[in-house]
């Protein structure tokens, strides 16, 4: 059903911890996906190697040695053996019910951009995948977790074709998974949202990968390319601007109204919390007491 293409980072230090647990969740699907591993950086040849993946080690890359979007699709476009094409970070844990959400999706819809909203969590250890993984450790993973910004996408499903002028954005650095919505939606194809019922597992890590740390990946010269070729002010296409959505029951509804919802509660978070801080400190309120006013959302990337 699905061929999985990622572009992993060098396997060094935290980095071969989490992304060997992420690539490993994703041969456990059922049924199992092909995947295909691109990139010439230090471990990756050999983890396709040991788990019997697809290596591909040259890609395209700009003058800053950063692999390019356009070239990793189009790669994939004709490589990959299955219809359905899935791009991830590789430092991104699947759980079972993605397989299921896929199924229900790819059922509704023939042409369809599905994304996911994902759980932050911390992993200092190698996991093992018993066999019953899906029921214990997604639980306590799920629960120990912090939901992530709206802004933060990290899984794309879609049919080959869907993205047949892709242009030059750089991985890794910020605006070309937001491009990859704004694109489905100008096309007309529906953004499915299926959060609710197969939420991904994100494990935090620092950017120690990037010369120039975090600041270079979210403003620096490569992020402001991205940004051009965006074409859109920053944020105005992200999982507020999706479609549909997949119910927890599995049902796939319309989505409306959920950038006026976001904008709404974060207005109400800015006069009555925010702005009523001092006061509020003054008059000795308890913090908890204002934590129903809005619920948690960010629009930081």
């Amino acid at each position: 059903m699905l061929t999985i293409l990622a572009m992993p980072k060098s396997f060094r230090g935290h980095f071969a911890m989490i992304q060997r647990n992420a690539i490993r969740s994703w041969t456990l699907l059922r049924p199992k996906p092909e995947i295909i591993l691109c990139g010439y950086e230090e471990g990756v040849a050999e983890i396709a190697a040991e788990l019997g993946l697809i290596h591909v080690s040259e890609v395209a890359r700009n003058e800053y040695g950063t692999p390019l979007l356009r070239d990793l699709l189009d790669r994939a476009e004709h490589m990959a053996t299955n219809q359905l094409l899935g791009y991830l970070n590789a430092d991104i844990i699947l759980i079972g019910e993605w397989m299921d959400a896929l199924a229900i999706v790819s059922k509704r819809f023939d042409k369809f951009l599905i994304v996911g909203g994902r759980v932050n969590i911390d992993v200092q250890e190698e996991i093992s995948f018993v066999p019953e993984w899906n029921a214990s450790q997604k639980k306590q993973m799920l629960a120990g977790g912090t939901p992530g910004s709206h802004t933060a996408i990290d899984l794309f499903i879609f049919p080959k074709e869907t993205y047949r002028q892709v242009p030059p954005f750089a991985i890794g650095r910020v605006w070309f998974d937001q491009w990859l919505i704004k694109a489905a939606r100008r096309a007309g194809v529906p953004v499915v949202d299926v959060t609710a019922f197969a939420p991904v597992v994100h494990q935090n890590h620092d950017y120690s990968h990037v010369s120039g740390g975090m600041d270079w990946s979210y403003r620096g010269v490569e992020a402001e390319n991205n940004l051009r070729l965006y074409g859109e002010a920053p944020h105005t296409f992200t999982l507020l601007d999706v479609t549909h959505e997949l119910t927890r029951e599995g049902r796939i509804e319309r989505v409306r109204f959920r950038r006026q919802g976001f904008m709404t509660r974060q207005w109400l978070w800015e006069i009555f919390v925010r702005r009523t801080y001092v006061l509020r400190k003054r008059l000795g309120l308890r913090k908890g007491a204002w934590q129903g006013v809005v619920k948690r959302d960010s629009a930081s990337p």
